[in-house]
């Protein structure tokens, strides 16, 4: 599995922990509030994580879940 960067990680998180019933949308702009990224970085980084099949629609694949797991792990260390 090729590396990850930060910001895919934080987005992979952001959405494993995000709420029931929140949209992709949602989640986009909340991490755009925190000052991470500006709205056109953000869905920059949503469409290559879509590309590399981290995320399926508005889920996170198995491949996503596991660098979302192991981003969380790193993350608390």
């Amino acid at each position: 599995m090729q590396e990850i960067d930060i910001f895919k990680k934080v987005f992979l998180l952001a959405i494993a922990k995000r709420e029931d019933g929140e949209s992709m949308d949602e989640t986009m702009k909340s991490l755009v509030n925190t000052g991470m990224f500006d709205i056109n970085e953000a869905k920059k980084v949503l469409d290559e994580l879509r590309a590399d099949n981290y995320i399926v629609g508005d889920n996170l694949s198995m491949t996503g879940v596991v660098v979302a797991n192991q981003a969380e792990q790193e993350f608390k260390q």
